[in-house]
């Protein structure tokens, strides 16, 4: 026997997800899968072993799972879902209770009911043959975390409570009754909104948890554990959407999203004054900066587009992008889609160069170095407005003096209650990144005068040091 083994780290969402098997029999289970699944399928490959298992940790908030997707790609790979807690499900899948044990070979798994996250969580110890009550290491999905663990609260004030209760219990009667050298899978990295403060390592042991995690320090004062486990960030808003999404189980599509390539004519007809569809510049803020398609939103396609497309982008309305390069596109697309944003009308073949080379129209949003906003302050200009984008956290521990805090994903709502729109407007955030996509936001809501500081906060320190 030789165990097979492999944590795939999705950036953006976070997520860690997992194969594991024995290459002796040639079969393997994948653990909690993204939608977009040739990663796991050259992972198997390349370890000699057959995907014949799909199991679900509990029903996801912060990405589309790709269960169903992958099963479609792996003829008869069953899928397995808890349905402990009540949970029910819309798709055709195998029922998993608290002690069901699979075999891999010389590997078992062994479901244990985990709740605190979810109701109906599912963690899966993992153990050789013949030692199945003695585990080496237990793939944790959202209950505990490198120094956090899954936050209680997404279902609703009314369950909050109870749930934060029934963590407590997962962790201290549970985990922490676990030996010290049992290795801690964790279903996601720092990043996640599923967690408050995820440590940046991505796995652990109990041992390591018990002396380094703030959700172990509570033993014996479980009212204290509740308090400080409901006290989470800001819940994303497309998690409930999310939720309905996996339980009721997204549709396999036999790869990503197909999106059409479009002239900058038909691209101009199609999206109209961007009012009734969604158009994202996907390019980097300077380039955004530069010119662009007036009321495009800019979203940078980094890993993290992820997140802030789901905060941002409406999932009722076509998606029309706007490239760097026409080569990016099913990549760009795969970080919609990992959110279940695939409705897509087009992308603008050749970007923004062939739109210019048309002579359509376009808007400029301009720089502010931290050199010249420096000098903007010091002459006591009260003719702009600093806006900090970033989260309430982050803005307690340093900021701009002056600044008016407004968290990035409220800006469409609130803006025009907590700014004036007339009054030129000057954004930052951590790193320039959010800056932008605030800025682009402010743009559409009819802000005359919208610049952004690139580097933001952290060039501010920089210069502030030297």
């Amino acid at each position: 026997m030789a165990l097979v083994y492999k944590q795939i780290h999705t950036e953006g969402i976070a997520l860690l997800s997992y194969i594991i098997g024995d290459d002796s029999t040639g079969e393997a289970a994948v653990i909690d899968p993204r939608p977009d699944p040739e990663i796991y399928l050259n992972e198997a490959l390349e370890m000699g072993v057959a995907i014949t298992s799909i199991f679900e940790t509990h029903i996801h908030a912060d990405f589309m799972s790709g269960s169903r997707e992958l099963a479609l790609q792996t003829p008869g790979a069953k899928i397995y879902a808890s349905e402990e807690g009540g949970a029910e499900y819309d798709f055709d899948h195998e029922s998993i209770r608290d002690g069901d044990r699979f075999r891999f070979g010389e590997v078992v798994l062994t479901a244990r009911h985990t709740p605190g996250h979810t109701p109906e969580h599912i963690s899966y110890e993992v153990a050789e043959e013949g030692r199945t009550d003695d585990p080496w290491g237990v793939f944790t999905g959202d209950s505990l975390f490198v120094e956090s663990a899954g936050r209680p609260d997404l279902l609703g004030e009314d369950q909050s409570e109870e749930l934060a209760e029934k963590l407590y219990d997962t962790l201290y009667q549970y985990y922490g009754k676990l030996r010290d050298d049992v290795m801690i899978l964790p279903g996601h990295g720092a990043g996640s909104p599923c967690g408050a403060d995820i440590g940046a390592r991505l796995m652990s042991t109990i041992g390591y948890e018990k002396r380094t995690n703030q959700f172990l320090e509570f033993e014996g004062r479980k009212e204290e554990f509740v308090k400080f486990a409901l006290d989470a960030p800001e819940e994303p808003v497309y998690y409930q959407r999310m939720k309905k999404l996996n339980a009721r189980g997204p549709e396999p599509t036999d790869g990503l999203p197909r999106v059409q390539g479009m002239s900058p004519e038909l691209f101009k007809k199609a999206v109209g004054d961007c009012s009734k569809v969604e158009v994202i510049d996907t390019r980097p803020a300077l380039a955004f900066g530069g010119g662009h398609v007036p009321g495009a939103k800019n979203i940078w396609a980094k890993p993290m587009l992820s997140i802030w497309a789901g905060w941002l982008v409406d999932p009722d309305k076509e998606i029309y992008l706007i490239l760097d390069f026409d080569s990016s596109l099913n990549r760009v697309v795969s970080y919609f889609n990992r959110v279940g944003l695939n409705c897509f009308g087009g992308y603008l073949v050749g970007g923004m160069d062939a739109w210019v080379r048309k002579g359509l129209p376009i808007k400029e949003t301009p720089q502010v170095p931290v050199h010249e906003l420096r000098k903007l302050i010091d002459q006591n200009n009260d003719n702009f407005q600093l806006l900090d984008v970033r989260t309430e956290e982050e803005y307690k521990e340093g900021r701009i003096d002056g600044a008016i805090h407004l968290f990035l994903p409220d800006i469409p709502e609130n803006a025009t209650d907590r700014l004036n729109p007339d009054t030129p407007t000057v954004t930052y955030c951590e790193s320039g990144y959010r800056a932008s996509i605030a800025a682009s936001l402010l743009e559409r809501a009819g802000f005359k005068n919208v610049k952004t500081v690139p580097g933001s906060w952290l060039a501010w320190k920089a210069m502030k040091a030297s």
